[in-house]
C-alpha cells in the first residue's frame, strides 16, 4: 500500500473466511505494513456481527491497541441458518429478511461506529467494506436473491451516510464498498463455477484499487478492477 505512510498498521476484520484469509496475507506480505490485526468470531478477542454488545466489548479490547490507518471489513454472509437466497416473492421469510439485514448491514454499521476511534486521524486513511454488486439498485437487471440485494444496499447507504459524516473529522479518510468479483470461497461455493477467482488474486486487485482512492468527503462503491458502480 504505497498511499499509506511507512509502518501503517492494519485491521482485518472477519479474517477467518476465504477473502479475508486473503488479505492479511497479502498485507503481512507488504514491507510498508508495521502490523496486521486479524479479528474474526472464532478470534480473541472475538466477535458476532449479531451481537452488539460483543461489538462494544472488541472496541474496549483493541482500546489500547494503537491507531489504524487502514481497515478491512470482510465480513458478511450469503446462507443463513441454511436459507440461501430467494429467488422468489413468494420464498420471503420475515426471519430471513432480519437474519440478513442484521449480519450484512446493521452489524457492519455498528463496528464501524464501535471502532471508528481506532482509526488514525491526521493523515490518509482507509476503512473498506466488502459489499456486493447486487446491492446497486440500478444494477438490478435480473431480480431475485432479495434478502442479500436488500441487506448491501442498506449496507451502502449506511456507508454512505458515515463517509459524509467522518469527512467532518477526517477528510483524508477514504471510505470504500467493495465489490470483489466472483470469488471462491464457502460462501460462494454454491452459486459460481470454474470462473471463480482465486481469494488472492481479488484480494490483490481491491488493495490495488484501494492505493488508487483519492478522498472524496463521500463513499465510493467500485470493483475489483476499480470500476465505480452505480449506487
Amino acid at each position: 500500500m504505497q498511499s499509506l505512510r511507512a509502518g501503517y498498521s492494519a485491521l482485518v476484520l472477519g479474517a477467518s473466511g476465504a477473502i479475508g484469509q486473503a488479505f492479511v496475507t497479502l498485507l503481512q506480505s507488504d514491507p510498508r505494513c508495521a502490523s496486521v490485526t486479524a479479528l474474526s468470531r472464532s478470534s480473541q478477542p472475538g466477535f458476532d456481527l449479531s451481537d452488539p454488545a460483543s461489538l462494544e466489548r472488541l472496541a474496549l479490547a483493541l482500546a489500547d491497541a494503537g491507531k489504524f490507518q487502514l481497515v478491512i471489513d470482510a465480513t458478511g454472509a450469503l446462507t443463513l441458518d441454511g436459507r440461501g437466497p430467494e429467488k422468489r416473492l413468494d420464498e420471503l421469510d420475515a426471519q430471513a429478511l432480519l437474519a440478513a439485514m442484521s449480519v450484512n448491514a446493521i452489524g457492519p454499521a455498528l463496528l464501524l461506529k464501535q471502532l471508528l476511534s481506532r482509526l488514525a486521524s491526521g493523515e490518509r486513511v482507509i476503512w473498506a467494506k466488502l459489499s456486493a454488486r447486487v446491492g446497486s439498485l440500478e444494477d438490478n437487471r435480473k431480480g431475485g436473491w432479495y434478502g442479500y440485494r436488500a441487506s448491501k444496499a442498506a449496507l451502502n447507504m449506511l456507508l454512505q451516510t458515515a463517509a459524509i459524516e467522518i469527512a467532518r473529522r477526517r477528510p483524508l479518510a477514504v471510505i470504500a464498498a467493495l465489490q470483489p468479483g466472483t470469488v471462491r470461497s464457502s460462501l460462494s461455493q454454491p452459486f459460481v463455477g470454474e470462473q471463480a477467482q482465486d481469494p488472492l488474486e481479488s484480494a490483490g486487485r481491491l488493495l490495488r484499487v484501494l492505493d488508487a482512492l483519492a478522498p472524496t468527503g463521500r463513499a465510493q462503491f467500485v470493483d475489483h478492477a476499480g470500476q465505480s458502480i452505480p449506487w
